[in-house]
């Protein structure tokens, strides 16, 4: 059972260093407040966590283990709501209200759209 959590803490350890890497990167191509970079990462992952659920599903024969690591660890990690909850919080709290109700709403409209696609493109493969 410890080396269960020890494969999930490195995979959430992977995850953790892929997000703040992929947010940095766009974020530094935006000058505004609001957070572009935790809007990609969510979208990236809410698809790459549709398609690789899918996959695991129905078309690879993976491990219990396997789907705990990628899906529990790295991608718990790489997917960053309580970024988007936090920041979200700063936009309103620092009277950025418009900001923070289209980060909800995007978040949350492309999000869930970006799971549908990862679902609808594992099932084609």
């Amino acid at each position: 059972m410890e080396h269960k959590f020890v494969f999930i803490a490195l995979a959430g350890a992977l995850g953790t260093l892929a997000r703040y890497s992929l947010a940095g990167f766009v974020q530094q191509f935006n000058s505004s407040f609001f957070p572009f970079g935790t809007l990609v990462v969510n979208i990236t992952g809410c698809f790459a966590a549709g398609f690789l659920w899918t996959l695991f599903e129905s078309r690879w024969a993976v491990s219990g283990e396997v789907r705990t690591f990628v899906l529990v660890g790295f991608m718990g990690a790489f997917t960053t709501f309580s970024a988007f909850i936090l920041e979200t919080g700063m936009l309103v709290r620092s009277t950025e209200w418009i900001y923070g109700i289209v980060n909800l709403l995007l978040q949350n409209s492309l999000g869930f759209g970006a799971l549908m696609a990862g679902i609808v493109l594992g099932r084609l493969i």
